[in-house]
């Protein structure tokens, strides 16, 4: 169906099953260890064999000789795979290095052998007895030393330009100019990336763990060489993947090509310190930022320029973008510049572009509001807009800052805050509050879904939608029974095959939405196909407590069951809704601290973050994320750190021991507010994504509380102690 205007009557606005607090239809599933992941297919799959990938040992160079014979001749080994027996390898649209390396090498840890045995263990012995010769080539691996051989970007919108920067900024009263940088980091999900595949009759099937399955069963197509028809994806449950999932990575094209050799199905999941430096990571920048404003707080002039690296035909972080939206001001500049690196993939991670874009842009906030003396809440409602600053011409479709800013002002006793640095102290540490907003476009994205009324009054939804631990089964269930109006017991949802009909898929905080309205769409067709059965109006027909209610008659559902199975497949689409509106969600992110006086060790103490994200579906899976993304921002803000060698060219802490994320003491308080204003533009759901939202500007609001403790201003992120120590107050 064709969406492009506010839905006049909804059945979605009824809101029996939409919009309730309801627990996960799969979470007994997981909390027993019922629910099958990638690598757990066991009854599915019989017969498997295991797999075990051998990582590149430099980062630049090639392979001169790899000696194989001793690793043919271990205990249970079955075939070794190489570049040199593989056959030709497309390279997916979505890679950018290949997946399997060889006598090239193009970054540390490139898959360059496979090795299958009976046992994991008798992989793993195998795979240690195969020594590579290489020849190293000299690499870049710094973004600090490479920053000024970085290019404009060939594709995507790396500048833009509004109004006149340099004059406005010139003329400017009050200006400030500061550069800040933010690190490498880890997606570091629960769930390893792994992958079982098996052939039959020349197709192949791979259960893998995927964030899109559409995108993926395009790229194993293209890099076998084989049809698309030729090649299954499923993908169920998804332990994690913060965009680290969003490609084929090693594991699906090695077991793939594994199993192809050996005749068998075939397991491999990618070991930890494979998984930080074999797969994707977001990449470091180097970000300035200027802003120039009239004494009364009126930003007159906005620039932001970033700088990130990566392999030769990748891409950069775009951490400028929401600097294009998120405040007024005449003169406006930003561009995006690329640096090569031969360090591994710089790709996607949660929030890609805004997350480290926000991080120097509300710190800078932050900054020049000191210098005018004003509030840093009254700084960012005075500089809000309900246009797009660069296209004027086009309006939000809505746009609530100011009401999360305000709202959360009052809700976090932001009065209470003391505006010199340094002057809050409880026993033997100072206290800071601080602040940031945040903003994540809302994306349109076609997608589609199939749903079946059984003969015994079940409805079964199928779409190749992923659930990452984000909640879709349930509000896909939710859509469903309110569309039907039956209980949500009736309800059964599918997920993760690509032999269902394509998704929005989950990334971007683009999958709620897209994906409910695809099930809407669907539930659309197939009440038609109920009422025509019925002989009932399809004007004014009630779907509501298990029947059809129609002029003054009441038909039950079963009634239309009982007469055979009805399937309807159908899928929503926008025009050009996109372009017409501004489609964007905001946040106002509050943080409390403390820092240690003698030793500078950082505590969060309390978090609130208030949401402007349209209808919210689910209260209480939505809270999850934001409080998931919220725990990110932490991470972010004062510990993640990939620790690059900058001699051997890759990320030193390849672990969870090394590389530090927060834990459940480091998160002692959150709260999270839902303004919960339906957009009747944003889809038929009235809906926009919030999984990413709560990251954005968390971070920075996390390093404004660290200044307003202490005085000291970290621009280097994270805000680790001995960045303070030496600048502590007495």
């Amino acid at each position: 169906m064709k969406f492009d205007a506010p839905a006049t009557t909804n059945p979605i606005d009824r809101q029996c099953f939409i919009g309730q607090p309801l627990d996960r239809i799969e979470g007994q599933l997981k909390v027993t260890g019922s629910a099958p992941y990638a690598y757990e297919r066991h009854g599915v799959v019989p017969d498997q064999a295991y797999g075990y990938i051998i990582g590149a040992g430099i980062a630049k160079g090639r392979i001169k000789a790899m000696d194989l014979d001793a690793a043919r001749a271990a205990p249970g080994v079955l075939g070794i795979v190489t570049s040199a027996n593989a056959g030709k390898l497309g390279k997916g649209k979505r890679n950018t290095a290949r997946l399997l390396g060889g006598p090239e090498i193009e970054h540390y840890d490139q898959a360059i052998a496979i090795v299958v045995a009976e046992s994991f263990e008798m992989a793993r012995a195998a795979a240690l007895l195969i020594r590579p010769d290489y020849e190293a080539q000299p690499g870049q691996f710094d973004l600090a030393a490479a920053q000024e051989r970085a290019v404009k970007p060939e594709s995507g919108d790396p500048d833009s330009a509004f109004g006149d920067f340099a004059r406005d900024y010139a003329q400017a009263p009050v200006t400030l100019d500061e550069t800040y940088t933010t690190p490498d980091q880890s997606h570091a999900m629960m769930e390893p990336h792994a992958s079982i595949a098996a052939w039959k009759d020349g197709a192949v099937t791979i259960w893998t763990s995927n964030q899109m399955i559409a995108w993926g069963k395009a790229d194993v197509a293209e890099t076998l060489g084989l049809p698309p028809e030729k090649v299954r994806l499923d993908s169920p449950y998804v332990g994690g993947g913060f965009g680290g999932k969003l490609f084929l990575r090693a594991d699906c094209i090695l077991a793939a090509l594994a199993a192809r050799e050996v005749g068998r199905p075939v397991k491999v999941a990618l070991t930890r310190p494979m998984i930080f430096n074999n797969t994707t990571h977001r990449p470091a920048t180097r970000q300035r930022i200027r802003l120039g404003a009239a004494p009364d707080g009126r930003l007159l002039a906005i620039a932001h320029e970033s700088w990130s690296g990566n392999l030769p035909d990748g891409a950069t972080e775009t951490a400028v973008h929401q600097t294009r939206l998120l405040y007024a001001a005449p003169g406006r500049l930003t561009r995006t510049r690329l640096a090569r690196l031969d360090l591994p993939e710089g790709n996607a991670m949660r929030a890609p572009g805004e997350a480290s874009g926000l991080m120097a842009l509300e710190v800078a906030m932050d900054e020049m509001a000191e210098r005018l003396g004003m509030d840093p809440v009254q700084f960012r409602i005075l500089n809000d807009t309900q246009l797009d600053p660069e296209n004027p011409e086009r309006p939000f479709s809505q746009r609530h800052l100011v009401e999360c800013l305000k709202r959360g002002a009052q809700r976090f006793g932001w009065a209470q805050r003391q505006a010199k640095p340094g002057q809050r102290r409880e026993g033997g540490a100072f206290i800071g509050l601080g602040v940031a907003a945040g903003i994540r476009n809302n994306l349109l994205t076609k997608s589609a879904a199939r749903v079946r009324l059984t003969r015994d009054c079940r409805l079964i939804v199928e779409t190749d939608m992923t659930d990452i631990g984000t909640g879709s089964y349930t509000i896909i269930a939710q859509t469903a029974a309110e569309m039907l109006g039956v209980p949500m017991a009736q309800v059964e949802v599918r997920l993760g095959d690509s032999d269902s009909p394509v998704s929005a898929g989950s990334g971007g905080q683009w999958g709620a939405n897209n994906a409910t309205s695809g099930v809407y769409a669907a539930c659309v067709a197939l009440r038609q196909q109920i009422v025509a059965r019925l002989g009932v109006n399809d004007a004014d027909a009630v779907f509501a407590d298990g029947a059809v209610q129609s002029g003054g008659h009441r038909v039950a559902l079963a009634d239309a069951a009982r007469q055979g199975e009805l399937v309807a497949e159908d899928g929503i689409e926008y025009g050009d809704l996109a372009e017409r509106y501004q489609q964007s969600t905001f946040a106002a992110h509050f943080a409390e601290v403390s820092v240690d006086a003698a030793t500078a060790e950082i505590r969060v103490r309390r978090m609130l973050a208030v949401c402007d994200a349209g209808r919210i579906l689910n209260p209480k899976s939505a809270r999850s994320q934001v409080i998931g993304a919220m725990t990110m921002g932490v991470g972010a803000a004062l510990m993640e750190e990939l620790a690059v060698d900058h001699q051997r060219g890759y990320f030193a802490n390849h672990d969870l021991a090394g590389y530090e994320v927060p834990v459940h003491a480091d998160i002692p308080h959150q709260e999270v507010v839902f303004l919960d204003e339906p957009d009747p533009i944003s889809s038929p759901m009235k809906a926009k994504g919030v999984g990413e939202l709560g990251l954005c500007g968390a971070a920075a609001a996390v390093a404004n509380a660290v200044y307003n403790a202490t005085g000291v201003r970290v621009r280097d992120y994270p805000v680790t102690l001995d960045k303070l120590l030496a600048a502590m107050p007495a």
